[in-house]
Order: structure tokens, then sequence, then C-alpha cells
């Protein structure tokens, strides 16, 4: 039986301003090195860097923008190189995109492969482009070749899992989790009532300002509201290409864009000063921002479909048709209920929700994959070594000789 685990985590687009992939991918390494395996992140990066610390290592690839916010691994193959140096018993890749040759690399090495589905692609990028013709079939045409290409399918969420209705994946089910001592009741004022005396219900918004996360349903919900005559303001925590659009399309209602928050402190006094959270993307996988405002005792209006609707039930939230006049009633509804005892309930939903959980169900997988995938001697080893060695690659440190004086370090371009 295998006691110690070498697990690879690869993935694009994390960087400064990353959200739920990002803390999902970290809380999970962080986990794995706290039961006493090796981990590795490799991650994308404006120059080749390598850092070691209590979660484990992280390696950055340097790679191009596509976006303000976001970089992506153009050279694959450097990647995998990094991966033959750390000997994975398993890897875990939290891209669908570039890093999917990893799971070719596994399988010649006989090294168990896991794909990480952080996103339903055929919802999300109707979204993005604006319409559904042809998406469908492109989505179905690369899930296919991933589920084949990968061992194992992890998805958060039944909704999630839906995506893969069509393939021969083998799906593995981990709902993720919230830190609960971060996100508290206790972040809330003292003495603060809900709903407040003043009679303004305080909604919030946390996430991307991009519309494929659906952004622009909280606005329209709060202008909705406005129109109605509610007294009302809503809060919009988070940067993206869409923030512009939106503040044209709040108009006159009282909604009001603050940006980045960096500290998760912060975020977590948001969430707990505000009323109701609106969460309400529906092509939204699991919602780590639900279980995040509900851990800080503050309800949710979701939209009636997508993974976020199935954190939601009746004692801690409202949900209905993605739509301005369906999540304006919905906030109705739900303010008609504030109160210590939503509250309540709200922070107790979020507790069934932990993150060790899904650490444990995690490296059940990971232990799986070392066990039963049929192993293969890395017969390329001697020739990567060569072949690194002239292009300077050989530079790059592995697990056994990383020391202090590695960190912060480049590595030279080949």
């Amino acid at each position: 039986m295998t006691t110690r685990l070498r697990i690879a985590q690869l993935a694009n687009f994390v960087g400064p301003v990353s959200g739920g992939m990002k803390v999902a991918i970290d809380q999970l390494g962080q986990g794995y090195v706290r039961a006493g395996h090796d981990r590795i992140l490799v991650i994308p990066g404006p120059q080749d860097r390598v850092e070691e610390g209590e979660g484990g290592i992280v390696v950055q690839v340097a790679a191009p923008r596509v976006s303000r916010e976001y970089r992506m691994i153009a050279t694959p193959w450097r990647a995998l190189r990094i991966l033959d140096r750390f000997h994975p018993t398993s890897i875990e890749s939290s891209d669908k995109w570039t890093l999917s040759p990893a799971a070719g690399w596994a399988r010649r090495r006989g090294i168990g492969s896991a794909l990480f589905s952080h996103e339903r692609l055929d919802d999300m990028l109707s979204l993005l482009v604006r319409r559904q013709f042809g998406v469908e079939a492109a989505v179905g045409a690369l899930n296919r070749h991933l589920s084949k290409a990968f061992d194992v399918v992890v998805v958060t969420s039944d909704y999630s899992a839906g995506e893969f209705a069509d393939t021969d994946a083998r799906l593995f089910k981990v709902p993720l989790g919230v830190d609960l001592v971060t996100f508290n009741p206790d972040k809330r004022d003292p003495g603060a009532l809900s709903p407040d005396p003043d009679g303004v219900l305080r909604l919030c918004y946390v996430g991307r300002m991009s519309h494929e996360k659906s952004p622009q349903l909280a606005v329209a919900a709060a202008v909705e509201l406005h129109r109605r005559g509610v007294p009302m303001r809503l809060d919009m925590y988070g940067v993206g290409p869409d923030m512009e659009a939106m503040r044209e399309q709040a108009g006159d209602a009282p909604v009001v864009f603050h940006g980045f928050v960096d500290s998760r402190d912060d975020v977590a006094r948001a969430f707990a000063a505000a009323d109701i959270s609106m969460s309400v993307c529906p092509a939204e996988t699991f919602g780590l921002a639900v279980l995040e405002a509900l851990a800080c005792g503050t309800p949710v209006v979701t939209s009636n479909r997508g993974g976020a609707h199935e954190l939601v039930d009746e004692t801690s939230g409202e949900s209905a048709a993605p739509d301005p006049e369906g999540l304006a009633d919905a906030v109705q509804r739900l303010a008609a209920r504030l109160g210590p005892d939503l509250r309540a309930a709200a922070r107790a939903r979020a507790e069934k929700y932990t993150w060790q959980s899904s650490v444990d169900r995690m490296l059940e997988l990971h232990t799986m994959l070392a066990e039963t995938v049929t192993r293969k001697p890395y017969w390329r080893a001697d020739l990567h070594a060569r072949m690194d060695a002239h292009s300077g690659l050989a530079d790059l440190p592995t697990p056994e000789n990383l020391g202090p004086e590695h960190l912060h370090r480049k590595e030279r371009r080949s």
C-alpha cells in the first residue's frame, strides 16, 4: 500500500487576482502536505521561478498573458519536464487546454491522472461568446477526448457532472469546502441587525466582473429592486473587463463598485456586513463564494440552475430564474425572512462543507491512482537529462535538492 504520495498539480489561469479555482488548488495542495505527502504545483508566471514553502513546491513557468489578469503556459513540454524530475505517483490537472498533454505523459509512464473540472465549458463558453450555436458540438468533442485521455474526471457538483454525460468519463465527485475560521459570523460588526433599522437592504456580490460569471444579473436585479422602490444598496467586489459596462447598466441605482479585495479577511467582512449575498451565475460549477457568504451567516440568492443552486437550501437562501424580475422577487422573499435565525441557519449550512473532507476525498482518489495504475520505468529519463543539460533546464532543482539558495531564482531560458 502506498504510504507517501507524490502529487503533481498543474493549472493555467492562476494569478494574483484569481478566485475560486486558485483557492481550491491551494487548499487541496496544503492539505496534501499536512497529511504527510509531497506536492508540487506547476502554474504560469511572468518568469521561471521556483519556491518552496509549507504548502510544498510551486514552480512558475514563464508564460504569455492571455488577458489582463491571466497567463497560459504556451510551452507545455517544459511543464512535463518538471514532472519528469518530480516523479509523481499521480497528477491532478486543473486545465483542459495547453496542459492536457500531461495525461498522455502520465499514461506513457504508467502514472495515474485526474482532470479536475473547475468549469462547465459548454455553458461558460455560451455565456462568454453570447451564443450557443456551435459551442456544444465543439465542447462535446473536447470532453470526449479529455475523458479518454485522463483516468478520472473530478467534478464538484451534479451540475458539473452533467457536462460529461455523453462521454465515457470515469467521474469522481468531490464537493469543495470553505475556510470556516476566516469566514465566520464574528466578522460582522457587533450589534449589527439584519435588516438594519434604517430600512436599507444591503446586498453584495463577490466575484469576477466578466459576463461569463453573470455579475450583470446581480446589477440587473438591483436595478429592478430600485425601480420597485425598495430601499437597498448593492456592493460589488471584484475586477474584470465588464466593470465599466456594468457601471452604465446600474444607472442611478445604488450600486457601488469597490474593485479587487486582496485580503481574505476583508472579503469575509464584506460578506458578513451584507444582509443578502448575490451568487446568481447559472453556469457556476460549484460556488465557493456561496459557501463563504453562508459561513459568515449571510443568506444567499442563487440562480435556480447551476452548481451554486445545489449548495443553498430553503433554510439558507432563495433561488429563481436567472432574470432581473425573478431574482428581484427572490431577494424580496428572502428579505422578509431576515433575522438571527436565518443567519444561524446559513452558518449551519456552510459547516457541512469542510476543506478537510475535500482533502480526504482527493487523497482517496490519489491513493487509488497510485495503487491501481500499472507503473512503468522512466525509460526516457536519461535522454531528458541529456537534453536538459544541453538546454539549461537541468538547473531547475529537484524536490530532493531544493534548498533556500534556489528560492526566487530564475531558470535559464531554453
